[in-house]
């Protein structure tokens, strides 16, 4: 089984409930998006065919038992379920960022998934999967990337209309270096919104650049 990757690469987890912790990332190249503030889009194209054996052999190198399998968008290999589950089987604690236009009924149960459910602000509103969060578990994330003041007002109206905070954490990201982290917690305790509100801790230590 072979799967194309960007990149595998060790660093500290920047976001999610898993932030601060070191975790090996796999980076699937390719994506079915383009959101205006895309921060992978040299994913898109590129990297190198490899066995799911050798990925394993890779992360285990690294000696931390925390994996994020990433992209691009992963699920738009089909082949990433078998990489997940075996991720699982060997027991690390994987987290899967995806993108919310593809189905995730299918992922290992075991995974927790970050959803990322798409602002207006991002371009690709009309992406969203909505149905998947019927498959949302207590252990999985939905994401808001927010663009501005109007995409918090959308998320908020999403929060309520389909009872997300019932269903899992909520996080709400301000998009780097275009909404003021300052501001989007104001408005978070303004709203008392039952969310965490967090930065993208991996950008503050290294600036936005590929392997971190």
């Amino acid at each position: 089984m072979k799967l194309k990757i960007h990149e595998i690469f060790y660093s500290i987890q920047g976001e999610s409930s898993r932030i601060g912790l070191p975790t090996v990332f796999i980076r699937l190249t390719g994506c079915p998006m383009r959101c205006v503030y895309c921060d992978t889009a040299y994913a898109f194209s590129g990297g190198s065919n490899m066995e799911i054996t050798d990925i394993l052999a890779k992360v285990v190198t690294y000696g931390t038992k925390y994996v994020t399998v990433t992209g691009g968008e992963p699920l738009a290999q089909k082949d990433c379920h078998i990489l997940l589950k075996e991720l699982c089987d060997t027991g690390y604690s994987v987290s899967l960022e995806t993108g919310g236009a593809i189905d995730i009924s299918l992922v290992d149960k075991r995974v927790s998934v970050i959803l990322d459910v798409k602002t207006p602000g991002s371009g690709e509103v009309k992406n969203n999967l909505w149905g998947n969060l019927a498959h949302l578990k207590k252990s999985d994330e939905v994401k808001f990337v927010l663009c501005s003041r109007a995409d918090y007002d959308w998320a908020k109206e999403i929060l309520v209309s389909h009872q997300i905070t019932d269903k899992c954490p909520v996080l709400f990201s301000p998009v780097y270096s275009q909404v003021s982290p300052t501001e989007l917690a104001e408005w978070v305790l303004a709203d008392k919104l039952p969310v965490r509100m967090q930065v993208q801790l991996h950008k503050i230590l290294w600036g936005e650049k590929p392997g971190v």
